[in-house]
């Protein structure tokens, strides 16, 4: 399973490469271009996050029900900030959630809620997916089987 996990996360990786691509050609036309380009430069971090994940997944010591937990944890939060990032570039706010980013735009009440909920979701998946993976990567992992 965690070969087939580590190849999901490349391609996700990839997948985020080519939608930052994409994105950046529309950066102007966002509502707060400097949020876009924010999401822009986080996807292409986030690609280059998953892509080392999955090359370094398949050497994790974790059982199923982690890997999967992990995996799912990592996914979601990954694509949730940036979720967040684009919905407030989209419809001009989230400077209540990412005020740097996004300077003075301010969206409704009922849009920075959602974007709130969204991009504040991402951090305690992130957290609790990367505790699992490094537990994973503890010592006697899959070196040592190999031996």
């Amino acid at each position: 399973m965690l070969p087939r996990q580590g190849h999901r996360l490349l391609q996700i990786g990839v997948a985020l490469f080519l939608l930052t691509s994409f994105e950046g050609f529309v950066i102007p036309s966002f509502a707060v271009p400097r949020l876009a380009l924010s999401a822009h430069s986080l996807m292409a971090l986030l690609g280059v996050l998953l892509i080392a994940m999955g090359l370094l997944w398949p050497k994790l010591r974790l059982g199923v029900p982690a890997s999967r937990l992990a995996f799912w944890l990592l996914v979601y939060s990954s694509l949730a900030i940036v979720t967040a990032y684009l919905l407030g570039a989209l419809c001009g706010g989230g400077n209540s959630t990412m005020p740097l980013a996004a300077g003075t735009a301010h969206g409704s009440d009922s849009q920075e809620t959602i974007i709130k909920i969204v991009a504040y979701s991402s951090a305690p998946t992130g957290i609790v997916s990367f505790a699992l993976i490094l537990w994973g990567l503890r010592i006697g992992g899959a070196e040592s089987r190999d031996s």
